[in-house]
């Protein structure tokens, strides 16, 4: 699902200036120096960043880069739209990732416009070569579900809140050379609430701490990033950043990058943090995970379509997982799991961009690797895919910025009785973007069939909605419907196909640069066979007041 605002991110909003129903000239990117005139009606204040760009967005921004503004550094083309495309996250005033902000800019004190730019850049000597910058996130979150997880958890009637405090400090030590930090602390409540464990609740701990090399070399911007960090280069729909949750996913090891005018590529080598630890700074490196690879991003040449301008970009990728014990657990006859060591190798496509008023994104997956069970270490083959799209439409010239698409994502199944052979299921453990297939969140990729058309608008320049009506099908009957951790067990077999449907609407209000709120609404209806399985519909709320700087 792309909702309408990332509700686990709100950084992803920001506040842009009114632009005249005039022209607008685009700035130049300075590797490419193109020029381009677009003609736009007046842009609401609100730009949010759900997904990955462009599409998802509710509005279109303007400008060579596709924007209108932005603190992200320098990186040409690949800062178009929300910037994702950079491969360090969305960037609007702020950012997924803080340390992908720059905020050089404020050295020149005549820019500093809002009362926290005194924090953002902070000169420690008298160049101001060295300077520091905070960021900070408080998030508040409360959600209600009448009949949690398809009516498989007992804590009917669950009202769950979450706090989640998130800041950090950038160093900069010259143009070449950083060091970032940032603390988390997390803690939750409710009445019949359940699940609750070290990814809801954190004692004060290091969330990241790594230090950045920069430097030019064969005509790229290149870096070298070792630590803790998050890692953002995938694509959303395969692996983001574990928002649902009050602590997110962090990674230790190293990461490469180098960033020519149209080309980009990335490759990294992480062990996942073990955040289990309920003592105050005591999060170690969990071995058993690990997470490798490397990524390529072409931007063709820009064109025009209908009138109006086309760009896009080209990933391809390569993604290894490594997982050991219950985390790389596999179903098994009847409602047993197996747990072992599992590699998944995932090579994948993704083409995104717009083309005129349409806007697109499209990609495949091929997910080969191994399965060894625990303790005999017999091992069988993994073959598996995905394929995510999200095709739409945006009015040309509306008032409202409407925006019509239709989403349909497959994830293959397999057959959970077969105990040897090529296993078909395909998983994606490191959580997808939150509500990118349903904000419930009780559906999860793999074994899947998803379709869900959407429509977008921007009503006021700072409140926005979607409403969206996705529907769900099992790829095969011979696998179970697979949880975020799992799978579900039903009180008798379930022997259907349709799952059931899901209408949503997402409301999002940017209250001002620093605070705002999101809120979402679902019924999930399951389906007559379903139900017949001890399954159960649900009706699910959800509401993320926060601020940040």
């Amino acid at each position: 699902m792309v909702p309408l605002a990332h509700a686990q991110s709100p950084a992803l909003h920001h506040t842009t200036p009114a632009v005249t129903p005039a022209t607008v000239s685009a700035s130049k990117v300075p590797t490419t120096h193109e020029n381009i005139t677009v003609h736009a009606p007046p842009l609401p204040s609100i730009v949010l960043y759900p997904h990955a760009t462009p599409t998802g967005q509710p509005v279109r921004t303007t400008g060579a880069q596709g924007r209108t503004s932005g603190r992200q550094y320098d990186w040409g083309v690949f800062n178009r739209g929300n910037g994702e495309a950079a491969g360090f996250g969305p960037v609007g005033q702020y950012g997924v990732a803080p340390w992908a902000e720059d905020w050089s800019r404020l050295r020149d004190k005549s820019k500093r416009t809002d009362p926290f730019d005194v924090l953002k850049y902070i000169a420690l000597n008298e160049s101001g070569s060295i300077w520091l910058s905070f960021s900070g996130e408080t998030r508040l979150r409360n959600w209600f579900e009448s009949r949690p997880n398809l009516g498989t958890q007992k804590n009917n009637d669950s009202g769950r809140f979450g706090v989640r405090n998130l800041y950090g400090a950038d160093l900069h030590l010259g143009s070449h050379v950083r060091l970032f930090g940032q603390l988390i602390n997390a803690d939750a409540g409710g009445w019949n609430y359940y699940g609750y464990g070290s990814t809801y609740r954190k004692r004060l701990d290091a969330q990241q701490a790594f230090i950045e090399t920069r430097w030019n070399m064969l005509g790229a911007k290149s870096g070298f990033i070792f630590g803790r960090q998050q890692f953002l280069d995938a694509p959303s729909y395969m692996l983001y950043n574990r928002e649902t949750p009050n602590v997110p996913l962090s990674w230790n090891g190293f990461r490469g990058y180098m960033v020519w005018p149209r080309l980009r590529i990335d490759g990294w080598d992480f062990v996942q943090t073990n955040d289990a630890e309920t003592r105050l700074f005591h999060d170690t490196e969990n071995y058993n995970t690990r997470l490798y690879g490397f990524n390529m991003s072409w931007a063709p040449p820009d064109g025009h379509f209908m009138g109006d301008r086309s760009y896009s970009f080209l990933d391809t990728f390569y993604v290894g997982y490594k997982l050991s014990g219950s985390s790389g657990a596999i179903a098994g006859p009847g409602t047993s799991s197996n747990n072992g060591s599992n590699t998944r190798n995932n090579f994948g496509v993704r083409w995104h961009g717009l083309a005129g008023p349409f806007e697109f994104s499209v990609g495949g997956i091929w997910q080969g690797g191994t399965f060894r069970y625990a303790k005999t270490d017999r091992a069988r083959s993994v073959s598996g895919y995905a394929i995510n799209t999200l095709v739409g439409y945006r009015i040309p010239k509306d008032r409202f910025h409407t925006f019509f698409g239709l989403q349909t994502d497959v994830y293959s199944g397999g057959n959970k009785n077969k105990t040897n052979g090529t296993i078909g299921t395909y998983i994606s453990p490191f959580n997808p973007q939150t509500n990118y297939l349903d904000t419930t969140t009780y559906m999860t990729g793999s074994n899947l069939i998803s379709f869900a058309p959407l429509v977008r608008a921007t009503f006021f320049k700072s409140v926005s909605l979607q409403v969206k009506y996705p529907l769900y099908w099992r790829y095969s009957t011979q696998d179970p419907i697979y949880r975020s951790s799992g799978f579900y067990k039903f009180a008798h077999n379930f022997d259907g196909k349709f799952i059931g449907m899901a209408p949503q609407a997402s409301l999002a209000w940017q209250i001002n640069a620093h605070v705002s709120w999101t809120q979402y609404v679902s019924r999930f209806m399951t389906s007559n066979a379903l139900n017949r399985a001890g399954g159960s519909s649900a009706t699910y709320y959800q509401s993320n007041f926060v601020f940040r700087f």
